[in-house]
C-alpha cells in the first residue's frame, strides 16, 4: 500500500527566523542551539538538526479539525528550513529512531484507530491502519513527549 509522507511547509514559520529572543519571546517561542543529535527534529525537513545549527520550538495545530480530537503541541523548526520532506513510500530517519505513536483519522478529524511503534517497524503499522478504508490520514506522534513528527496520507 503506497503512502507518503510530507514535512511541514516553512510559510507559517518564516516570520519567526532570525527573530530577537524578546521577539520571540511575545510569539511563545523559544530558540536552542543544537548541541546534540539526534535531539532536536525539525518538521520541515524531517530530519534531525546538526550541532550548531538553530531550532525553534514552539506550538503547533497539528490537527485542526472541529472535533473532540482539536490538538497542538510543541515541535522544532530549523531556523532557515525551506525544503518540505515530501517522499513516496519512505519514512525519513527522524522518525526510524523513535518510539512513535500512530493515529488514524478519517475525514471529519474523528480517530478512528491508533498504535505505537518502534519507528523501525512503521510501514506494517501504516499498512494495518489505512486497511481500513475510512482511515483517511495518519497522524505521527513522539510517543515519549507527545510532539508532533508528521502526516502519512495515502498515496
Amino acid at each position: 500500500m503506497d503512502f507518503r509522507i510530507k514535512g511541514l511547509s516553512p510559510e507559517p514559520f518564516r516570520h519567526l527566523f532570525g527573530l530577537s529572543e524578546g521577539e520571540l519571546s511575545r510569539h511563545g517561542v523559544v530558540r536552542y542551539q543544537v548541541d546534540k543529535k539526534p535531539g532536536f527534529p525539525d518538521r520541515i525537513e524531517m530530519r534531525d538538526a546538526e550541532p550548531g545549527e538553530t531550532v525553534l520550538l514552539l506550538n503547533h495545530v497539528c490537527q485542526s479539525a472541529d472535533t473532540p480530537y482539536h490538538a497542538s503541541h510543541a515541535i522544532f523548526v530549523r531556523e532557515g528550513a525551506e525544503q518540505p520532506y515530501d517522499r513516496l513510500n519512505e519514512v525519513p530517519e527522524v522518525m526510524r529512531v523513535r518510539l512513535l505513536s500512530l493515529r488514524g483519522y478519517d475525514t471529519r478529524g474523528m480517530m478512528l484507530d491508533a498504535d505505537v511503534v518502534e519507528g523501525q517497524y512503521l510501514e506494517p503499522v501504516i499498512e494495518r491502519l489505512f486497511a481500513n478504508r475510512d482511515i483517511a490520514y495518519i497522524h505521527v506522534h513522539n510517543a515519549k513527549r507527545g510532539c508532533y513528527s508528521g502526516c502519512i496520507n495515502r498515496a
